[in-house]
């Protein structure tokens, strides 16, 4: 019929013109697989994700809590026992309590721990015996503890400031490996007799300041600072640079200490450890090894004692 549209059934043939837009690879793509699927764990809204996730939380909480715990017992230290906790009151340590078990039997010694305590203006207190046996790790208090605070190192510049504002030529002690706490403590008694400014410790396999350390020293720890450097090395050079003389003391030393004849300048007095004396390196950034001189029935001597000798004899020189 005139006029009407193609036969139904009839191909219609595509029009001229310009070509229909392709799908771009969209359609090809869409087909394609988006590969292996990813682990259960690795799903954030699956299961076993939060159950990792919550696992991994828990234990940074735990490892948080151990640490501070750590921290903790690193910075407290106990003295227990009724002799060792009276003999540390006498020589003047520095407790921040003093702990009673409860029903302890009152005896001289306690009664004098509880006198010096006050005398003193520590804090006394009764706590239940199971308390003070988690303080002291189950040790043999016999009732009685003391805790020590921490002790407030100085800065090594802080020791050079104390010879400047005493208007005197530095003298500071400077200690390589000193393990002993008791040759500490005399050491830093021996520095306050003898006119020193200060005395230096490093932080590591090194003795520190502990209880043992301030009943040695009579309570010198309180009236001397004690600095404490990450590097001694490093140290030793930065007092070099102040214009201090390094003085070791050894026993190979080339100068015998009576011809030390710099004894009144700055001086770092650098004594090596118990065993083993100075260190490579600190004994090659020493300017000078000193030795005392000893008869040969006498092998040598402990690092307190020697440190004794030696700043004796350099107080001596000084004072002429």
């Amino acid at each position: 019929m005139p006029g009407s549209s193609q036969r139904k059934g009839a191909i219609r043939k595509k029009p001229r013109g310009n070509p229909t837009a392709g799908s771009g690879g969209r359609v090809r793509r869409g087909l394609e697989g988006k590969g292996p699927t990813p682990k259960a764990v690795d799903r954030t809204k699956h299961p076993a994700h939060k159950r990792a996730k919550a696992k991994e939380r828990a234990e940074k909480r735990s490892t948080t809590r151990r640490s501070s715990r750590k921290d903790e017992t690193a910075t407290v230290e106990w003295v227990y026992g009724r002799n060792p906790v009276v003999e540390a009151l006498r020589a003047g340590v520095p407790a921040s309590a003093v702990y009673v078990a409860e029903g302890t039997e009152r005896d001289p010694r306690l009664r004098e721990a509880l006198l010096l305590a006050v005398e003193r203006g520590i804090a006394l207190l009764e706590v239940p015996r199971i308390e003070l046996d988690r303080h002291t790790s189950n040790g043999a208090h016999q009732g009685l503890a003391i805790q020590i605070p921490p002790y407030e190192y100085a800065h090594p510049d802080d020791l050079l400031r104390a010879a400047h504002d005493a208007d005197q030529a530095p003298l500071i002690v400077a200690l390589d490996g000193v393990t002993d706490p008791r040759n500490l403590g005399a050491i830093t008694r021996s520095a306050a007799a003898f006119g020193a400014h200060g005395v230096v410790v490093p932080e590591r396999r090194a003795a520190s300041i502990s209880a043992s350390a301030w009943k040695t020293s009579a309570g010198a720890a309180a009236r001397i600072p004690v600095a404490r450097v990450t590097n001694l090395n490093r140290a030793l050079k930065s007092y070099k640079d102040a214009g201090l003389l390094v003085v070791g003391l050894d026993m190979g030393g080339e100068v015998e200490l009576p011809d030390l004849q710099s004894a009144t300048d700055p001086i770092v007095l650098v004594v090596g450890s118990e065993g083993k004396g100075l260190a490579r390196l600190v004994r090659e950034n020493c300017d000078i090894i000193v030795s005392i001189p000893m008869t040969s029935a006498t092998e040598s001597l402990n690092a307190g004692i020697a440190t004794g000798v030696a700043l004796y004899e350099i107080s001596r020189r000084r004072a002429q």
